[in-house]
């Protein structure tokens, strides 16, 4: 039996049966018979019914956001938030299908008809994360759908009921059966699918640990793979930086959902100029978060996602001020005791350095470090000192430096004046550790089609 834990009070929150043998091979058969309809089916008709699936899910809002907070442990006052940026990227898709899915004409003239059209690959396997899980989930549905492709959507154990709550407004939207299915599967089976021959593309967001093993599962087969893996982003705070909106921004960026970001802040490299006035308004702006029960609307820092990953949490904080570090929040400005459940308190970590863990691993936590940097050489050295590369920000007032320096740091995308965002225009992808492959705008449907080139002569 799958068990989700609620880390509001560490009680089951719900429970569902993993799939068996024959529920799989079921789904998998199912699949691999549609995907030919429903590559036929034009994309008009595919948008329309992908436009109703997004108006589905909406429609439930109210239902959605407590299920989330429940099983996650978001604060329902932020849970909306996810469902804005699920339409947000749903229609930029359905909105750029017909461009990103366009012929590419090479020859048209009285002789030839030469171009490229973009086929579905067939069947994608997505398997979604809890921290985000219809954030993430929805950047490889919609896309996978108005391509042409089947899908079958496997769920983190946190989050099943995400993926009920999609197949029931796919199913409302009258996508025909078959084309979008669930499966709530333990690590095994996962491994199970990915391998099997009907499978022709997995999307993961996880651990590069997970991803190692997605790599693993696919084996000699010619399939590719999108993963979206771990991240230490980092931030540069220039002399020059509008210090107030810095401050309030990088504290929003390192705390917002408990820290519990792909993207979130978890290095902050600050000028030595600024660098005290900084740690003041950085602790001040901290100690104002309610770190309380999620479910109540005066909450805005919940817990952790589960009491494990809460104490690895603690202990790499631990670790970094036995070796030096110095917590500048107060603990005691919150009022929950966080020592043996999913409630950790914001901290801020400051005398540290590349030697510790805290600041080489992802901790994914409402934690951050922060270092004083002496000039642009010093901190472009220690944000591409990482073995990650998904996001990072410099805040400063000179737009021509901030491309100048971007150019410089190792990551998949680079902010200005801003952090832990996503634009569903711009292509979502990382370098070294944190993955490859590409989601989101017209480049995110280049993964999930193929290349079929027509020469055609009239004689």
């Amino acid at each position: 039996m799958l068990k989700t834990i609620s880390p509001i009070d560490n009680s089951v929150y719900l429970e569902r049966p993993y799939a068996s043998s024959s529920e799989i091979e079921n789904v998998l058969k199912q699949s691999n018979q549609s995907k030919i309809v429903w590559k036929n089916t034009s994309l008009v008709e595919r948008k329309e019914l992908v436009s109703r699936f997004v108006d589905s899910f909406l429609s439930n809002n109210k239902e959605i956001e407590e299920e989330l907070c429940r099983q996650m442990g978001r604060p329902i006052s932020q849970c909306s938030g996810e469902m804005r940026g699920f339409e947000e990227r749903a229609k930029y898709m359905i909105e750029n299908a017909d461009r990103a899915l366009q012929k590419v004409i090479s020859k048209n003239d009285s002789e030839f008809d030469n171009y490229v059209m973009k086929d579905p690959l067939g069947t994608i396997f997505v398997i979604a994360p809890w921290n985000y899980p219809y954030n993430t989930s929805v950047n490889s549905i919609v896309p996978s759908l108005l391509a042409g492709n089947c899908v079958i959507l496997k769920h983190s154990s946190q989050t099943p009921l995400c993926a009920e709550q999609l197949l029931k407004a796919s199913e409302k939207a009258g996508i025909p059966k078959n084309v979008f299915q669930i499966l709530h599967l333990d690590h095994t089976s996962t491994s199970q699918v990915i391998s099997d021959s009907r499978i022709d593309h997995v999307l993961f967001t996880g651990s590069v640990s997970g991803g190692i093993e997605v790599k693993k599962a696919i084996g000699t087969r010619f399939i590719g793979a999108g993963l979206e893996l771990g991240g230490k982003d980092p931030a540069y705070v220039r002399a020059d930086c509008n210090f107030k909106h810095a401050v309030e921004n990088l504290v929003d960026g390192s705390y917002y959902n408990s820290g519990q970001s792909c993207c979130g802040i978890e290095r902050i490299y600050v000028d030595e100029s600024i660098f005290d006035n900084f740690i003041e308004s950085f602790k001040e702006q901290t100690e104002k978060y309610n770190l309380n029960n999620p479910l109540e609307e005066s909450t805005n820092l919940g817990p952790v996602v589960k009491l494990s990953a809460a104490n690895t949490i603690r202990e790499q904080i631990s670790n970094a001020i036995s070796n030096g570090a110095k917590n500048i929040i107060d603990e005691t400005k919150f009022k929950i005791d966080n020592s043996d459940n999913c409630y950790v308190s914001p901290s801020a970590l400051v005398n540290v350095n590349h030697s510790m863990e805290f600041m080489m691993e992802e901790t994914f936590g409402p934690t951050v470090g922060i270092m004083k940097v002496k000039n642009e050489k010093e901190a472009e050295t220690l944000m591409n000192d990482s073995a990650y590369g998904l996001t990072a920000s410099i805040w400063t007032s000179d737009k021509e430096f901030a491309y100048s320096f971007g150019s410089k740091i190792q990551t998949g995308t680079f902010f200005m004046n801003r952090c832990d965002y996503l634009d569903p225009g711009l292509a979502w992808t990382g370098v070294k550790d944190t993955g490859m492959g590409v989601t989101l705008s017209v480049l995110g449907f280049d993964h999930l089609t193929r290349a079929k080139s027509y020469h055609l002569r009239k004689v």
